[in-house]
């Protein structure tokens, strides 16, 4: 980021502090004191100002990020992304919690796409164990429901 003409005057005084506490020699001095006017950037001046007490320089308002470098989109490595098992074993499994058809489906896709995610990389752990875990509390609660009515009916 550029600097502004208040900026270099205040590394001016750091480095005529530094020259007053006898931190620099005088022709360190001299160098440091043209190449700060000459400065255009912060880092040129914190160069010139970095081993010394800095007092009352002032610090840039953002440190700006470094920027990366234009690289065409088909060099960029790829993102990982989502397995569509791992989707659809989380979709079966809310519907499941509605429906109770879809549980199925949910535990079958669940354990495909774990399966499918620590082969390929893909993302969508998560989502799998999800959708595995309502697929399973969903048949765990049938399967509760089939055995009471079937006590029931048994005891009528």
């Amino acid at each position: 980021m550029r600097v502004s003409h208040a900026e270099r005057e205040r590394a001016v005084d750091v480095l005529k502090a530094g020259f007053a506490e006898g931190r620099l020699p005088q022709p360190e001095y001299e160098e440091r004191i043209t190449r700060a006017y000459q400065a255009q950037t912060y880092g040129e001046l914190q160069v010139l100002v970095g081993d010394l007490p800095q007092g009352p320089l002032a610090q840039p308002q953002f440190v700006p990020r470094p920027v990366a470098p234009m690289v065409p989109q088909t060099f960029l490595p790829a993102s990982a992304r989502t397995n569509g098992s791992a989707t659809g074993a989380l979709v079966c499994g809310i519907l499941g919690t509605m429906v109770g058809v879809t549980a199925i489906p949910a535990v079958i896709l669940g354990h495909k796409a774990r399966g499918e995610i620590r082969r390929t990389g893909e993302q969508g752990d998560g989502m799998a164990i999800a959708g595995l875990v309502l697929g399973y509390g969903v048949l765990s609660f049938g399967a509760l429901l089939v055995v009471l009515f079937g006590l029931v009916a048994v005891s009528l």
